[in-house]
């Protein structure tokens, strides 16, 4: 490697630029501008926000839909009759379900006087009341009960008699113990 030797050569195929010297800047503008922004950076600020506000207001201004015209009396006329209308129809609907409904509270407090004077009068006979206060059923209400009761078949009990959950019997791995009393053991 000491052999070799390194050689630049010009062939003249190159123009030849000459460079300017680099000199040193003035860098004065900068010291200018501090001078400004120290005596004045309030007002700047101040009139920066301004503008920024300014323009905010009047992007706000474009955007907002044209003011509108005062709506037609005739017209604003005709929506309260119609919801009038409805409000009316609505309690009309209202007052009739609570004037049933006050029927049949009025029906049940009826048929629980008749039962209790029944009960009452089979009492003072010395018959017993439990079984003959049991209401009367209608036509459809007894084709329909008939219809849908069937026998009771024996069905084995999901657990046996003497099952106690608290007295801790039931299962090998299923049992639960609460947790020791007092401090931690963490040392």
């Amino acid at each position: 490697m000491d052999d070799v030797e390194i050689t630049d050569v010009d062939d003249g195929d190159w123009p030849q630029m000459e460079k300017a010297p680099i000199k040193n800047q003035d860098l004065s503008f900068l010291s200018r501008s501090g001078d400004i922004l120290s005596e004045y950076g309030w007002y700047l600020m101040a009139v920066t926000v301004l503008v920024y506000l300014l323009i905010q207001h009047l992007s706000k201004r474009r955007s907002s839909p044209p003011p509108q015209t005062p709506p037609d009396a005739a017209l604003v006329a005709r929506k309260q009759e119609a919801m009038e209308a409805a409000r009316r129809r609505m309690q009309e609907e209202l007052d009739a379900k609570a004037a049933i409904y006050r029927e049949k509270q009025i029906q049940q407090e009826q048929e629980k006087r008749r039962q209790k004077i029944e009960m009452w009068e089979s009492v003072q006979q010395g018959k017993s009341y439990k079984g003959a206060t049991k209401p009367p059923q209608s036509n459809e209400e007894a084709s329909s009960s008939t219809a849908v009761l069937k026998p009771k078949t024996d069905k084995k009990p999901l657990r046996s008699a003497d099952y106690n959950p608290l007295a801790g019997q039931g299962g090998g791995s299923c049992s639960w113990r609460p947790g020791r009393r007092g401090p931690s053991a963490g040392g």
